[in-house]
């Protein structure tokens, strides 16, 4: 028998409680719910017939579309743990998440099937390839999703509520990214506390444009399970401000999950042409908004309330929320129901309201730990107390404040860049000698990625220029994370005991 925290047990509840309606809206076709729900169970019985047993790791790399929630709800019915890979990531890296979970199988769409095959290439643990969109045949080293659907409807594999549900990779500022597990209960508790904390009757109408693979995506669509309402979801494959805009203004959508970065390309549209009046909030989390921001797409759409929320990858996405009703602006609200935060200084003492030290966080949701990682888990997770490594405070109402960042971890549009990762990618140029990587603020994108390079021998001044490596970089490390800056200094300032001084490149940007 399932557990009571088992997500796949979550979704059928979820269905029997509701009924068969048009529950999503994906580029101009409706789906109904009783369609993405026996697709579920077909393909979770196909995953069986394959052999995905429980508890295996299966890759999923898809740009947003219906199958993405169907896929994994599919193998959380199959007992399997769903491991979501961006788009985005070049071979190199997928090949790493790949390895590194020991991945029994992807499933990916065509348009990325070629570079899923280059990453699973000599890897024998990966028994299949799927893709979401071929026909049945068409390739014969990928099996088509179609085809696992002609399976007979699985029960519901059993599973404890501290069993994987899902392998979510992430990383600190240096080494290869670090997979964070996250058991059927932490979701399930994420998914619920933020019903509690934030739920307003009659909201049920939403705009689903956050990437399906990321934790901030997938908690939203846990907490859709839990609402009490008959949720409508309009799904976007990915954020456009044009799109998003009509599609708020045509199907009288009243709330969307955000980044900063969207709100930044939203206030550069002419906000008054659309008929916005049924916007009732954003919920916007991954990176801090300024405050100026908030107020000028609050003042811009007035029915709209932005509401800032916190947490991380380790915490199932959620450790704060702002209360409907009841948003402290420039906050990112207050613990959710169930979870503790409390600041502290680099000793380890908690410090009273108004001060800053790193935010730690205790909570249900906190990851079971870092994927073949002990030390690593050690480091982040000490008496129970998950340590953020991101400084703020709390006021005197208990509402958290985010003030900076302690890891060198640059977040930009709400996607992760790790600095070591930029640099590899631009000493990988024959000219250059050195480089060093680090955020600098930014009003669009939350901080923008920048780099300061010094060439080599072979790279005397001329012989290669700031926008060429710009080209380089982008061509080996993909769409977000490669430097938008490039600055060719004389030398990479280190510090006494030969460490890339990073402090000094910050000043650099002053």
């Amino acid at each position: 028998m399932a557990s009571d925290k088992n997500l796949a047990r979550l979704s059928e509840a979820a269905f029997e409680r509701r009924g068969d309606y048009e529950s999503l809206l994906f580029e101009d076709c409706w789906h109904r719910s009783a369609e993405l729900f026996s697709r579920s169970a077909r393909i979770a019985g196909g995953f069986a017939a394959v052999g995905v047993a429980p508890g295996e790791r299966v890759v999923v790399s898809m740009a947003n579309r219906p199958e993405v929630s169907v896929v994994y709800q599919a193998l959380w019915r199959a007992g399997a743990v769903v491991t979501p890979a961006t788009f985005l990531l070049p071979v190199e890296e997928l090949r790493h998440v790949i390895v590194d979970s020991g991945a029994c199988g992807v499933i990916t769409t065509s348009e990325f099937v070629d570079k899923v095959r280059d990453a699973v290439a000599g890897i024998p643990e990966v028994r299949f390839v799927v893709s979401a969109d071929a026909a049945d045949g068409e390739r014969d080293d990928v099996v088509a999703l179609a085809a696992l659907e002609q399976s007979d409807p699985a029960e519901i594999v059993a599973r404890d509520d501290d069993d994987l549900a899902a392998l979510l990779y992430t990383g600190g500022t240096t080494g290869r990214a670090k997979g964070v597990m996250l058991s059927h209960a932490n979701l399930y508790f994420s998914g619920q506390a933020v019903q509690r904390a934030s739920h307003v009757a009659g909201i049920a109408r939403s705009l689903m444009t956050l990437p399906l693979s990321h934790s901030y995506g997938i908690l939203v669509t846990i907490s859709a399970m839990h609402s009490p309402e008959r949720p409508v979801t309009v799904l976007l494959r990915w954020f456009d401000p044009v799109a998003f805009l009509e599609l708020i203004s045509r199907e009288r959508l009243q709330t969307s999950a955000v980044v900063p970065s969207m709100i930044h390309l939203l206030l550069a549209q002419p906000l008054e042409r659309y008929d916005l009046s049924s916007l009732v909030y954003l919920g916007c989390g991954a990176a801090p908004l300024a405050p100026a921001a908030t107020e000028e797409i609050e003042r811009r759409i007035p029915s709209m309330t932005i509401r800032q929320g916190y947490g991380l990858t380790e915490t199932a996405a959620l450790i704060s929320t702002n209360p409907a009703g009841h948003e402290k602006p420039g906050s990112v609200g207050v613990p959710i129901p169930g979870a503790e935060v409390r600041i502290v200084d680099d000793s380890g003492q908690e410090l009273p309201s108004g001060e800053a030290g790193e935010i730690c966080c205790r909570s249900p949701a906190v990851m079971r730990g870092y994927w073949g990682a002990p030390a690593a888990t050690a480091e982040a997770v000490r008496d129970g107390w998950l340590h953020t490594g991101d400084i703020g405070y709390l006021d005197d109402d208990g509402y958290l404040f985010i003030v900076d960042r302690k890891k060198d971890l640059i977040i930009r549009g709400g996607f992760n860049v790790y600095p070591r990762d930029v640099e590899d990618a631009l000493l990988e140029h024959p000219d250059v000698a050195a480089a060093g990587v680090v955020g600098r603020p930014d009003e669009r994108h939350g901080e923008e990625v920048v780099a300061f390079v010094s060439l080599g021998a072979t790279g005397a001044p001329g012989t290669v220029t700031a926008d060429e490596l710009v080209a380089w970089a982008r061509e080996r490390i993909g769409g977000y994370k490669y430097p938008r800056e490039v600055h060719i200094v004389d030398s990479v300032p280190l510090t006494p005991v030969g460490k890339l001084d990073r402090k000094a490149l910050r000043g650099r940007l002053l």
